[in-house]
């Protein structure tokens, strides 16, 4: 379990450096100089009063505030959470598919029989008998051999697969608070931005000018569109993964039910 939470933990860590690097450099060569650029030109058109000029809606400058930034850096790292998960609950839900205990079809496992069947988990790669459905079956093996008991090795399949849908309920907790802070991020950028506003309004009255009161009402309002889109976006995919890692808790242990304790059976 140590090792588990350590190698998650650096991935994790791993995963954020990226999505910082990446979102960075994004704004710093594309989205910023593209913003300034179109910011500068509607300010020039403003100054010289150029006639029939069209302020149009820029996704570029939407975008370019460091809230914006910020819930983008946690997006991608979100989802590159998401998607290390998936692949780990891919990875154990193949194991369905291959014959991990080969039982012929009649055959009936007694008490003292459970150890022959449990040399073929043993004789898995250890990454593999570290996933659920080894861990379920040796565990239903060796509570048959001790007890004697169908209905032993039943609850521990049913416990080893109540504990593995409880933890990997529990490493989605990374991912809902990130889903909750995007939203908070982009509050953070509303009140900046109203606040930046009612630091200007003096402007409007001594000077006649709305163009930073604009600005900053700009600011709240497109960090608070950006946020709850992106956060939207991203329980979407909780949801679907959480419905994935389900869904293999239970073809897991239906599998154990079908291939394995079915044919156990005492004298």
């Amino acid at each position: 379990m140590t090792k588990r939470f350590t190698t998650n933990f650096f991935t994790q860590l791993l995963a954020l450096v990226v999505a910082i690097l990446l979102v960075h450099t994004m704004y710093e060569t594309l989205i910023r100089p593209k913003a300034n650029a179109i910011l500068e030109e509607r300010k020039e058109a403003i100054e010289n009063e150029v006639e029939g000029y069209e302020i149009k809606r820029s996704v570029y400058v939407t975008l370019k505030d460091y809230e914006q930034e910020i819930c983008f850096i946690l997006m991608f790292w979100a989802f590159a959470i998401m998607i290390t998960k998936g692949i780990s609950v891919r990875g154990q839900h193949r194991l369905t598919k291959q014959e991990l205990v080969k039982i012929v079809e009649g055959t009936s496992v007694l008490p003292e029989d459970a150890r022959v069947y449990m040399r073929s988990i043993q004789s898995l790669p250890q990454k593999a008998q570290d996933s659920l459905l080894p861990r379920a079956a040796m565990t239903a093996l060796q509570r048959f051999e001790s007890t004697q008991e169908i209905q032993h090795a039943s609850e521990a399949v049913r416990t080893v697969c109540e504990g593995e849908a409880d933890r990997l309920d529990s490493e989605l907790a990374m991912i809902r608070y990130i889903s909750w802070a995007i939203p908070s991020i982009g509050f953070i950028g509303t009140v900046r931005g109203i606040g930046g506003a009612l630091g200007l309004a003096h402007e409007v009255f001594q000077q006649g000018t709305i163009t930073g009161v604009t600005e900053n009402l700009g600011i709240a309002f497109n960090s608070t569109l950006v946020a709850l889109v992106i956060s939207i976006v991203i329980m979407f995919f909780v949801h679907q993964l959480q419905r994935y890692q389900e869904e293999m808790v239970i073809d897991i242990e239906s599998w154990c039910d079908d291939n394995l304790l079915r044919h156990l059976q005492v004298r």
